[in-house]
């Protein structure tokens, strides 16, 4: 059995080169954070995300994107360790989405700029996680060398 990767800015999703043509994608992932109500309050009202379902006697929160991506929001019974991981954000715009997130005081890493990755801006949310924003339009123009 062999596999072959595929990107795109909706999904990123394994195939298996067998018989059958099975898919596998990848469609939630899991996030530490301190206050869960604080985090999916942050995404919901920052990043446009949608809220999925919450477990409030779990301390659990889910949001999900326009892709159907679901971040799960667990409030962690240790200390988060949030240097650990950045998560990719495709937008529409990441000129105009850094434009209308500074304009509501939400503090950048960096703003759009070429980088090691390409092209984007980074922010942190409220549990220090480091966020990339992009679009493929800026990618593909100002990203490469």
């Amino acid at each position: 059995m062999k596999f072959r990767f595929e990107t795109s800015y909706r999904a990123s999703i394994m195939h298996r080169d067998d018989a059958d043509g099975s898919v596998i994608r990848l469609n939630h992932l899991s996030r530490a954070v301190f206050d869960f109500c604080d985090a999916r309050d942050w995404y919901v009202a920052s990043l446009r995300r949608g809220p999925e379902f919450e477990l409030p006697e779990r301390r659990v929160a889910a949001v999900q994107d326009d892709a159907e991506f679901t971040s799960i929001l667990a409030e962690a019974r240790t200390d988060v360790a949030p240097a650990m991981s950045t998560f990719a954000d495709a937008v529409d715009d990441v000129e105009s989405w850094h434009r209308r997130l500074s304009l509501r005081e939400i503090l950048f890493v960096y703003p759009p700029r070429r980088n090691c990755w390409g092209y984007g801006a980074a922010l942190l949310d409220p549990d220090g996680y480091r966020i990339r924003l992009s679009d493929e339009k800026s990618m593909r123009e100002k990203g490469q060398p």
